[in-house]
């Protein structure tokens, strides 16, 4: 994966793979500081700049084989140093958060082992509470999806690639957000699968695909099907 290959190289030193994993997650970063201040951020504020340095901190900290996706790690960094910092500002902060930081934030190298289980276990929740919406805006559920994921290794593998070329496309991308409908020709000229196939696998890999295209929206299901 291209994110992962970009987190491994910065972390190696590589100063344009670090520039290249922050434009990946610009949105992300600004998306996290406005969340933990509860208000509109743009890169204007002290707090994207804080969440900027936060999220290097977190690059440089990050030790996958601890089991917490990066953008999680990130994210948890990136809400500690702000928490800290609307203390020191004597603004209001999530309880929880405040927690988080402590009286000087959270070292981002001990972050992960903060990383409480009852805080994996709400994101998660809701992380999947945000998809199931978000599939019923297609006209999906989760007991259809359960329907329509393939049995067989082989077609899973087919179906897990297309999905993923759909969601790399932007083209593709954005029409199936438009319209609510995978573009079937087109996708098959792109994967070289036949229409009838991704026709059968319609559902599962709409419902794939939107996790691919959405990867920082949707950490933990992305983190499980990228190792698919």
């Amino acid at each position: 994966m291209v994110r992962d290959e970009l987190l491994s190289r910065a972390r190696n030193g590589d100063h344009q793979a670090r520039e290249k994993l922050v434009e990946l997650h610009r949105r992300f970063i600004l998306n996290t500081a406005g969340a933990t201040c509860k208000q509109r951020i743009t890169w204007s504020d002290d707090a994207a700049s804080i969440a900027l340095i936060a999220f290097n901190e977190a690059v440089d900290a990050y030790k996958d084989e601890r089991g917490v996706p990066f953008p999680a790690f990130a994210r948890l960094v990136i809400r500690s140093r702000i928490a800290d910092y609307l203390r020191k500002e004597a603004r209001k902060s999530a309880q929880s958060l405040e927690e988080l930081a402590a009286s000087g934030g959270l070292p981002a190298e001990v972050a992960c082992h903060q990383f409480a289980e009852e805080e994996a276990v709400r994101e998660r929740r809701e992380e999947i509470r945000r998809y199931s919406e978000l599939l019923k805006d297609f006209g999906l559920t989760f007991r259809q999806l359960a329907d329509a994921s393939p049995k067989h290794r082989d077609a899973r593998a087919n179906f897990l690639r297309a999905a993923r070329v759909l969601a790399e496309n932007d083209a593709l991308f954005s029409r199936l957000i438009q319209t609510k409908r995978i573009p079937l020709n087109e996708l098959a000229v792109a994967t070289g699968v036949p229409r009838k196939t991704l026709e059968r696998g319609r559902r599962y890999i709409l419902a794939v695909s939107l996790i691919f295209g959405y990867p920082e929206e949707f950490t933990y299901l992305y983190s499980y099907l990228k190792y698919c």
